[in-house]
């Protein structure tokens, strides 16, 4: 299962994208909505989320990635979110992926989890990716880890989330669909 986490000013297109896609490809996904069930994103978009933080399981086993939409002020939301670093701390100490995408590469950064990774983020955010190195990048994967630099890659980096989780010939599929 794949939970990507929804909070009051989340960019849209971040957050839709990979869950739009990722369904194509037939991978589960949950959104969790950060203080509630409908959640407004930056550009004024409400959007319902499947279940509120306070239905997210305390250690799911079924989860196999974590996915952060950036935008502002979602991205200080996310940060602010004890379920959110509840579900970091348990997908890193597990080995499961963390997905984060242009501001919101700063949440797992702050915690130390892109030590010694490769990661993008969007610019101005570099300093909170303490100890990793910055690629210059659409989308990066390192372990674990996979980031994208900003909305514009948003396609690319449900692209990349879909084939961990599905394989290459499920990515392939999704983007001859989109891309005819």
């Amino acid at each position: 299962m794949v939970y990507l986490f929804l909070a009051q000013g989340f960019e849209e297109i971040e957050a839709l994208t990979p869950v739009d896609l990722l369904r194509r490809a037939s991978v589960p996904v949950t959104t969790v909505g950060i203080g509630g069930k409908v959640i407004c994103g930056a550009h004024g978009i409400p959007v319902e989320a499947d279940i509120t933080d306070s239905e997210f399981p305390k250690c799911p086993a079924n989860l196999e990635m974590i996915v952060l939409p950036g935008g502002m002020p979602g991205t200080k939301n996310l940060d602010a979110s004890p379920v959110v670093e509840e579900a970091l701390s348990f997908a890193a100490q597990k080995g499961r992926y963390i997905a984060a995408i242009c501001a919101a590469p700063m949440i797992p950064g702050k915690r130390g989890l892109l030590a010694d990774r490769q990661v993008v983020c969007y610019p101005g955010f570099e300093k909170d990716l303490q100890g990793a190195t910055i690629e210059q990048k659409g989308v990066v994967q390192d372990g674990i880890i996979i980031t994208g630099k900003a909305a514009g890659y948003a396609g690319e980096f449900a692209l990349t989330l879909i084939e961990l989780l599905q394989g290459s010939d499920a990515a392939k599929a999704v983007r001859e669909a989109i891309y005819p």
